[in-house]
């Protein structure tokens, strides 16, 4: 398949998917009051998705590879955050094992990504 917009990536759709979690996790009535951590997490999950649309327009491979671990840090950063949610009981363990294994995902393939650009030397 040919990548001719960000949208077309894999882990950006992924990574989208996580900020939706995120976001509606964090509009639950505890997690709202929370405002520090709801502003934290979203931000982190939104970074997730905005690094791998702006490293789509880095130009080369190796600036793109960049942003895909930034993607990734990010991702990690809500699976972090996550604890802390579930810890303060703002959300269930089944919510907190679904957007984690969102975060994995994300990470995962931005690494496949990664990988595949690393040895990709066409831009």
């Amino acid at each position: 398949m040919t990548i001719k917009r960000f949208e077309d990536i894999e882990c950006w759709e992924l990574a989208r998917e996580l900020t939706r979690m995120v976001y509606t996790l964090a509009k639950g009535a505890e997690f709202a009051r929370d405002f520090a951590l709801g502003d934290q997490i979203t931000r982190a999950a939104g970074s997730s998705m905005h690094n791998i649309a702006e490293g789509f327009d880095a130009g080369t491979n190796p600036e793109f590879i960049r942003f895909l671990r930034f993607s990734k840090r990010s991702s990690t950063e809500v699976q972090s955050q996550l604890y802390v949610a579930l810890d303060q009981e703002y959300i269930t363990q089944s919510q907190f094992d679904d957007a984690y294994e969102q975060a994995r995902l994300v990470r995962a393939k931005a690494g496949a990504f990664i990988h595949y650009l690393s040895n990709n030397r066409k831009p």
